[in-house]
């Protein structure tokens, strides 16, 4: 009896093992951006999307889910040789995207190691035809053109190449050494010119500084000069108007030659003197005026006073002997 018991519990337990078991392999759910291929008895039957999805047990297989959302795959540095046979290490980035699942899984074996082998090779067609300076600095030019060499060979396979960027190029160490010295060069070139152009600016500022200047001074002490000269043009006017105002005498202007006297003599560096003619005149018309007045009283009176004796000393010697005698005035007669 216990043996019929024990023998039915574990009919009972293959039968809902076999029972979950079918379920799990009939009931499927697709994650987003997933994909998932169904094959029956060994040939493509259906693409399932992402959702509950019913398997026939046992007959349908599905193969392992395939990621539709873009990835990015970077491969190790590939050596390259350029056009001027130099070697170079060019690290590339591959973005790409799953379009075709039944292409993924049925048209290429792996397709992210034949993404990787057809990059290698069409940057060695593609640099191959350019020097390291084109390389350098032509790096759209190459993602460009490998963009369009692998999205067309990756159609086939389901797969689309969005962008091919390139990470890095790393010349040789002579080349970097010798590219170091070339930028070097050229920076203290640039600095030279622009120093050179700044004491160029600078020598012209300050030459117009100096010009503008030079100008302004000129203006200034011509106008000083003509306010100088109409002040003493001015001043000479007030002078001879006054004079022909007060209409002087010929006493008066000799009384004036003689108070100017000490000050023609003054100074310790003068050696001689030099009397005019005309004080001479002056000299004689105030003798005149002197003895004019006192002629009523010239019998009775003390004698005319007579004007002192101007030499033609100096206060260091005499007076030389070429002067003819004008420095020796005569003296007035008073007649």
């Amino acid at each position: 009896m216990s043996s019929t018991v024990t023998a039915s519990l574990v009919i009972a337990i293959v039968i809902f093992l076999l029972i979950l078991v079918t379920l799990v392999r009939t009931v499927r759910i697709v994650p987003q951006a997933r994909a998932g291929v169904v094959e029956r008895l060994g040939r493509y039957q259906r693409t399932l999307n992402p959702g509950l999805a019913i398997l026939v047990p046992f007959v349908d297989r599905l193969l392992p889910l395939l990621d539709l959302r873009e990835q990015v795959v970077s491969f190790p540095p590939q050596p390259v040789i350029t056009e001027d046979n130099l070697v170079v290490n060019i690290d590339s980035v591959i973005y790409f995207q799953v379009t075709e699942p039944r292409s993924a899984v049925y048209e290429i074996a792996n397709y992210i190691q034949a993404i990787e082998q057809l990059t290698v090779t069409t940057l060695r067609n593609v640099v191959g035809g350019m020097d390291l300076e084109d390389t350098l600095t032509s790096r759209e030019a190459i993602n460009t053109q490998l963009r369009g060499v692998l999205d067309e060979a990756t159609g086939k396979w389901g797969v689309r190449v969005n962008r091919v960027e390139i990470k890095a190029i790393d010349p040789p160490a002579s080349i970097k050494d010798s590219m170091e010295k070339q930028m070097r060069a050229d920076r203290d070139k640039r600095a030279a010119i622009l120093q050179a152009e700044g004491f160029k600016q600078s020598q012209i500022l300050s030459a117009e500084g100096e010009k503008q200047s030079a100008i302004l001074k000129a203006e200034g002490d011509a106008q000083a000069a003509v306010v100088r000269a109409d002040g003493e043009a001015q001043a000479i006017s007030r002078v001879f108007g006054a004079i022909h105002t007060g209409d002087p005498d010929p006493k008066l202007l000799a009384y004036q030659y003689i108070q100017a006297l000490p000050t023609i003599a003054a100074g310790d560096a003068n050696k001689i003197w030099v009397i005019p003619a005309e004080l001479t005149s002056a000299m004689t018309m105030l003798g005149s005026a002197f003895s004019g007045g006192n002629d009523s009283s010239s019998t009775k009176g003390p004698a005319a006073p007579t004007t002192p004796e101007i030499t033609g000393e100096s206060r260091n010697g005499p007076a030389p002997a070429g002067d003819g005698g004008a420095g020796r005035p005569e003296r007035p007669t008073g007649t």
